[in-house]
C-alpha cells in the first residue's frame, strides 16, 4: 500500500486530474463528438498516465530543490522512498502507454501533441525554473495543450475551436502560476525558483500582469459564442454566457484585490479563485455545445 501511495504521490493526481479535465471537456466540445463513456474513459485514462509521466519527471529530476522545501520534502524521490532509476521506470512506461492509448483509440494527432507537451513540459520548462522566469510562458505552452489534445482527439485536426481552448487555458495560467508564486516566494526563492515577473519578487509589477491576463481571458472565452462552438440563442446559451461573464468579472475581481491589498492573502485567492474559474467556464461552454 505503501508504494501504490508513493506512485501516486509521483502522478501528482489532483493536478493531473485538473489537467486531464480540461482536455475531456475540450474533446466533448469538438462538433462531431458524442457521448461515449468508453472513448472518455479512454482519453481520460491516457491523459492521466502522460500528465503522470511528466509530473513524474519533474520530481525526478527535482529531487534536490524538493527535499530543501517543506511543502515538497515528502515526495517519494526527495524524501529517498523511491530511487531515481525506478522514477524514470515509472515515468517511461506510463508516458508511453499514455501516448500509445491516444494514438491507438483516437489519431496519432493526438498522441502526438500529448508526447511534444510532456517534452515541453519535462525538459523545457522544469531546468529553466531555475535560469529565467520566462520559465512561466514555456510552462504555459504544455500547460494548454491538453484542451489541443482533446480537441483533436475528437475533430481529428487542429481547426479554430481547438486552437481558441488553447488560447483560454495558455492565459488563465499567468494570474494562476504567479500567484502560487507569490504565496510560496519565500520557498520557491531560497531553492533558486524564479517564475514571478519581476526580480525583487511580488511586486505592483506582478500584480498588474495579472490584471491584464485576467482581461485577456475575455475576448477569449467570448470567442466560442461567435465563431459557431457555442450557441447564446437559447435559454442554456444565455445561461452558459452569463456563467462565462460572471466568472470572468470575479477572476478580474480577484487579481485587481491583489493589486490594491498586495498581501499573501489576496494572492491565495487568486490562486484558489483561477481553480474555481477554469472548470466553470468549461462547463459553461460545454453547456452551449450540448444545447446548439
Amino acid at each position: 500500500m505503501k508504494k501504490i501511495k508513493d506512485y501516486l504521490l509521483l502522478i501528482k493526481p489532483s493536478l493531473s486530474i485538473m489537467v486531464v479535465f480540461s482536455s475531456v471537456i475540450s474533446y466533448l466540445l469538438a462538433p462531431r463528438v458524442e457521448y461515449n463513456w468508453v472513448m472518455i474513459l479512454l482519453l481520460f485514462a491516457g491523459g492521466m498516465l502522460v500528465t503522470g509521466s511528466a509530473n513524474a519527471i519533474n520530481q525526478v529530476v527535482e529531487k534536490d530543490t524538493d527535499a530543501q522545501m517543506k511543502r515538497t520534502s515528502t515526495r517519494p524521490v526527495a524524501a529517498g522512498r523511491m530511487s531515481v532509476g525506478e522514477g524514470w521506470a515509472f515515468a517511461i512506461v506510463t508516458g508511453a502507454l499514455g501516448v500509445f492509448i491516444l494514438g491507438f483509440y483516437f489519431n496519432w494527432l493526438s498522441a502526438g501533441l500529448a508526447a511534444f507537451s510532456l517534452f515541453l513540459y519535462a525538459f523545457i520548462y522544469t531546468p529553466l525554473k531555475k535560469v529565467n522566469s520566462i520559465a512561466v510562458l514555456m510552462g504555459a505552452v504544455p500547460g494548454a495543450l491538453p484542451c489541443l489534445i482533446g480537441w483533436a482527439a475528437g475533430d481529428d485536426q487542429l481547426s479554430t475551436g481547438g486552437w481558441i481552448l488553447f488560447a483560454f487555458q495558455f492565459f488563465w495560467q499567468f494570474p494562476h502560476f504567479w500567484a502560487i508564486a507569490w504565496v510560496a516566494h519565500k520557498d520557491y526563492s531560497a531553492v533558486g525558483f524564479k517564475l514571478l515577473p519581476a526580480n525583487e519578487g511580488p511586486t505592483r509589477f506582478t500584480a498588474i500582469q495579472t490584471i491584464a491576463y485576467s482581461l485577456l481571458l475575455v475576448p477569449v472565452t467570448l470567442l466560442p459564442y461567435f465563431t459557431g462552438m457555442c450557441s447564446y440563442e437559447d435559454t442554456m446559451g444565455l445561461i452558459s454566457i452569463g456563467l462565462v461573464i460572471l466568472a470572468n468579472l470575479f477572476m478580474i475581481g480577484r487579481c485587481v484585490a491583489l493589486y490594491k491589498n498586495m498581501d499573501v492573502s489576496s494572492a491565495r485567492k487568486v490562486m484558489f479563485g483561477s481553480y474555481m474559474y477554469l472548470p466553470v467556464v468549461l462547463l459553461a461552454l460545454l453547456l452551449s455545445k450540448a444545447s446548439y
